[in-house]
């Protein structure tokens, strides 16, 4: 208790709830700071600052094009992969690496996008353009040439790390593309952490649909799923060993706002608990599914059911979920046939584990961020990846390692 009310300083308010479960005291705090920042002694403060500042542009970049996508066309493009990427991916790449690079020149970027796409569609004007309306005014008037270099600087072959452990930003544009896509109804989440030799140590995501005061949210719409909320939008921040927290996106940039401390929620009873997967993935294929049978509807949910949230459409907005204490759990699977990308998880790692969860792979091992030693771009975790609160990690853990092959 001690040691939390050393890391919250003068910035605590009031003392929100107790909570004592069988597995664990959980202290919950309504957590205010009215400096930009609450931790601006941390170690990784200057990285932090200068992130939270461009995510929060780029989640302005997002709005800006997703207010003229349906009016503009060719913004849509489809990927090898048959994923969709807009105009906003690129651009929210682009701008990102621009300003960082500005101030940290020395560290490389490992992103999702290149620019072909942008080449053989002829978009670089219309992505330069967003770049520029939501830049800082220190940036340099930029040019396509600029936007293009900027997107590839975090492409797959811009830097060669090895097997040493490495310092590098770790980017995903938009995470949920085709919750970007669905007008208002679906989460999408601008993801960017710091990874210092070889371990996350700050990790900021921007949700410019995320709804915070679920009071004035009808029962429901929450029955719906949460991708049926048409918030204001929030920023989440991670520093190592300084906690999460969250404020709104609206506060303007340079003021500074509300922060408020994120814990993961309480819940030890399995059939009590909040959970969320991959929209690529049914209740049915995962292992749970062999003891509980999952409902949307959050009342009178029984012994041999659970809570399934709908959370629209990446993994970042289910690792929001989780550290903000909306969900409980969040659970995937590895496919086969299916590379799972570093920039899917990294930011979600600090932002769970300083919020007092969990996050390993199927047998219980932490998430491994440089077992691709050329690029860091893929992960590899056995089974797939566990997030919860903590209280309940054994529990899946041990009901996973009963009911399937790991």
């Amino acid at each position: 208790m001690a040691m939390a009310m050393d890391i919250l300083g003068s910035h605590v308010l009031g003392l929100r709830y107790f909570e004592s479960s069988r597995t664990r005291t959980t202290w919950r705090f309504n957590v205010r700071a009215t400096l930009p920042f609450p931790h601006q002694n941390a170690k990784h403060y200057k990285e932090l600052q200068a992130a939270v500042d461009v995510v929060h542009r780029a989640c302005n970049l997002c709005l800006n094009v997703k207010s003229s996508l349906l009016s503009t066309h060719g913004k849509v493009l489809e990927k090898n992969d048959h994923t969709p990427v807009t105009v906003a991916d690129f651009g929210v790449q682009a701008l990102i690496s621009l300003e960082l690079n500005k101030l940290f020149p020395s560290i490389p970027l490992v992103a999702e996008e290149d620019s072909a796409f942008v080449r053989s569609s002829n978009l670089a004007d219309t992505v330069l353009n967003a770049v520029t309306a939501t830049a800082s005014s220190t940036c340099k008037p930029l040019t396509q040439d600029d936007v293009l270099d900027a997107i590839d600087r975090g492409g797959k072959d811009a830097f060669v790390f090895g097997p040493k452990p490495a310092t590098y930003w770790v980017l995903d544009p938009i995470d949920g593309t085709r919750g970007f896509l669905k007008a208002s109804r679906a989460l999408y989440v601008v993801g960017l952490a710091l990874v210092v030799e070889g371990e996350v140590v700050i990790g900021v995501m921007g949700c410019p649909n995320w709804e915070e005061d679920l009071s004035e949210i009808s029962s429901a719409e929450i029955e719906e799923g949460w991708d049926s909320l048409r918030g204001s939008g929030a920023v989440m921040i991670a520093h190592k060993g300084c906690g999460t927290w969250m404020k709104s996106l609206n506060s303007q940039l340079k003021s500074p706002g509300v922060w408020t401390r994120c814990f993961v929620d309480g819940s030890d009873i399995i059939h009590k608990a909040r959970f969320c997967i991959p929209d690529s993935q049914t209740w049915e294929s995962l292992p749970l599914s062999s003891l509980f049978s999952a409902t949307n509807k959050a009342d009178n949910v029984g012994s041999n059911q659970i809570h399934l949230l709908r959370t629209c459409c990446g993994s970042l907005c289910k690792y929001l979920m989780v550290a903000s204490g909306r969900a409980s759990i969040f659970i995937q699977q590895a496919k086969q046939k299916t590379i799972i990308k570093a920039w899917d998880h990294a930011v979600g790692l600090i932002c769970i584990h300083e919020a007092g969860g969990k996050v390993t792979d199927w047998k219980g091992s932490e998430i491994d961020l440089a077992v691709d030693h050329v690029g860091r771009r893929f992960l590899f975790p056995s089974g797939g990846f566990l997030v919860t609160n903590g209280n309940l990690h054994n529990q899946i853990l041990q009901i996973i390692h009963q009911t399937s092959i790991v």
